[in-house]
């Protein structure tokens, strides 16, 4: 074979392998793009941005983040799919994306478990069952007294059919061994709204939403979602302390790549979100927002997935709520 000939060879060799076996090394050497599938300036977007550009400064490269909405998140995590998995695409997922519309829509586009490489968990989020003024209760207990008494006679807001809101609340409804009317909204804005003016009873809404309004007088909070007690809310209880055991629901974020992404990249942002995530400031600032540092690793973020889809899946069974 001539020189010429083995050159040409070598070359076809080199571009016939696949671009992930040159991500590993030295990893990164450019800009790293984040998928996030929600519109800009929204709660989604402000949380990834929030940890992600301290995480892309721990890996020594810029982050350009791409706003692709579209479908409850679909657009974009479809779109994440298709990426090369060379490592310079990460995908920001969270309990809506890779937990209800698994189920909400007959054909979301992608699987939440296995058309991805976990990489880790960011925050949890916790919801908070809020209350309308006059309604008469001022605990967990004397609200769940009230809905079982009185059978369809009490509502409860959501932000819209499929949020998280709607299924957190009939989890909850379920929990409760209640029949409560659930009244959908076009937003967690409006619905609190009409809370707060005594046109629905109850509400369980994430903390960002519902923590002002408590904080403020204007509504008041029974129960915190999750399995422990938020920092700074430390006077409300769980709901699993107000007597409903095990009720552990939160909405929650995390980091994913295309699949066949290198083990070695997967590792290294773990590493660089649980360093960020460390960060006592970092924590304020999540607080603040209502979120708690969730650090994982890539096998238990994949483990916790498929318990999400399962469970939020059966909340959407349980709702009847579809999308298409």
């Amino acid at each position: 074979m001539t020189v010429t000939r083995r050159a040409a060879a070598a070359a076809f060799l080199i571009a016939c392998l696949p671009a992930a076996a040159f991500a590993s090394g030295n990893w990164p050497e450019k800009p790293i793009k984040l998928i996030v599938p929600f519109p800009p300036g929204g709660g989604g977007d402000n949380m990834a941005r929030l940890v992600m550009n301290r995480v892309a400064q721990e890996l020594g490269q810029p982050l350009v983040v791409e706003n692709l909405s579209g479908a409850g998140g679909n657009v974009g995590s479809i779109a994440a799919v298709k990426a090369p998995a060379d490592g310079y695409t990460l995908l920001y997922g969270t309990n809506g994306t890779f937990g209800i519309n698994q189920t909400l829509y007959r054909k979301p586009g992608f699987s939440a478990t296995n058309d991805f490489v976990p990489v880790g968990r960011l925050t949890t989020i916790a919801a908070m069952v809020v209350v309308r003024p006059g309604l008469g209760v001022k605990t967990m207990g004397e609200l769940t007294k009230l809905l079982k008494a009185n059978p369809g006679k009490y509502t409860f807001a959501s932000a819209g059919n499929g949020t998280t809101s709607h299924m957190a609340g009939e989890m909850l409804k379920t929990a409760l061994g209640a029949f409560v009317v659930h009244v959908p909204y076009r937003g967690g804005a409006p619905a609190i709204t009409d809370v707060i003016g005594g046109q629905v009873d109850y509400m369980i809404d994430v903390m960002p939403n519902t923590a002002p309004q408590v904080r403020g007088g204007k509504l008041l909070g029974l129960a915190v979602s999750t399995a422990k007690r938020v920092p700074g809310f430390d006077n409300v209880p769980t709901i699993a302390e107000s007597g409903v055991a095990g009720f552990d629901v939160g909405a929650w974020d995390a980091i994913f790549a295309p699949k066949g992404t290198p083990a070695e990249v997967v590792d290294k942002v773990n590493a660089a979100i649980r360093k960020v995530l460390a960060d006592p400031e970092m924590q304020n600032q999540l607080a603040s927002r209502g979120a708690v540092a969730s650090p994982s690793t890539p096998a238990e973020l994949r483990s916790f997935v498929a318990t999400e889809v399962d469970r939020w899946g059966k909340a959407v069974k349980q709702s009847g709520a579809t999308i298409d």
